[in-house]
């Protein structure tokens, strides 16, 4: 199998490696980065749980070669909150509406959430909440709990500026 040199930014990190064709992106970022709030689930796009943003694009991971990514920037749930520990918005939202369930899809869907609010800004209220929603389409949450997700995009709705 070829392998590649990428040199890729992380979170703000650049980082370099040499990768298998093969490599998925999401693969690549939780066992040789150690981003492993990227998870993997279906490996089809189906249900989101490894969404990140790749040059500020919303993109499943699973979808992706590593090589893919040689020269982007991709943002992953560890990259959401401020250094200081400061929770992002959409982070905030979903802890204080019980949106997190058992935690396995909240990466993928702070992530969607994270780009449908920064791409929608000054948008506010039922507009928001529609394009939250309809953005919420692309995740599965195995828990089924929805309504504490529902009522987070609620609350980032009612908040957006």
């Amino acid at each position: 199998m070829s392998e590649h040199r990428i040199d890729l930014t992380v979170n703000g990190l650049r980082h370099s490696a040499r990768v298998e064709a093969r490599t998925g992106l999401g693969e690549f970022l939780r066992d040789a980065l150690g981003y492993t709030g990227t998870h993997l689930a279906c490996e089809h796009g189906v249900c989101g749980a490894c969404t990140v943003m790749v040059d500020g694009v919303a993109m499943r991971s699973c979808l992706m070669l590593a090589v893919q990514a040689d020269g982007a920037e991709v943002t992953t749930v560890e990259g959401l909150a401020a250094p200081d520990g400061t929770l992002h918005p959409v982070q905030q939202a979903l802890k204080d509406n019980f949106g997190l369930q058992c935690g396995f899809c909240t990466p993928g869907v702070a992530i969607t959430l994270a780009t449908v609010t920064r791409d929608n800004a000054g948008v506010e209220g039922a507009a928001m909440e529609e394009a939250l929603t309809r953005a919420m389409s692309g995740h599965i949450c195995r828990c089924t709990g929805y309504q504490g997700i529902r009522r987070a995009i609620r609350q980032l709705s009612e908040t957006a500026r």
